[in-house]
């Protein structure tokens, strides 16, 4: 696979049309939220597998301040 700069890449999209720009960010807007939303499911999983562990830290700021004071 041929890699391409980052500034390559602006300039191929700069050659599109309009219409084509616009349908490109749509896709990659589409993409990056699914993207997000990948990892806010990664990270949930992540917290319940800790939570059920007894790793997650309950208490208050104050608790916490203390506990990192230690």
């Amino acid at each position: 696979m041929q890699s391409v700069t980052f500034n390559e890449a602006l300039d191929a999209i700069e050659s599109l049309s309009i219409e084509d720009q616009e349908a490109l960010m749509s896709i990659l807007q589409k993409r990056l939220i699914d993207r997000r939303r990948a990892e806010i499911a990664t990270h949930i999983t992540q917290a319940k597998a800790e939570h059920r562990a007894g790793q997650v830290f309950r208490g208050s700021v104050e608790d916490a301040i203390a506990e990192l004071d230690r």
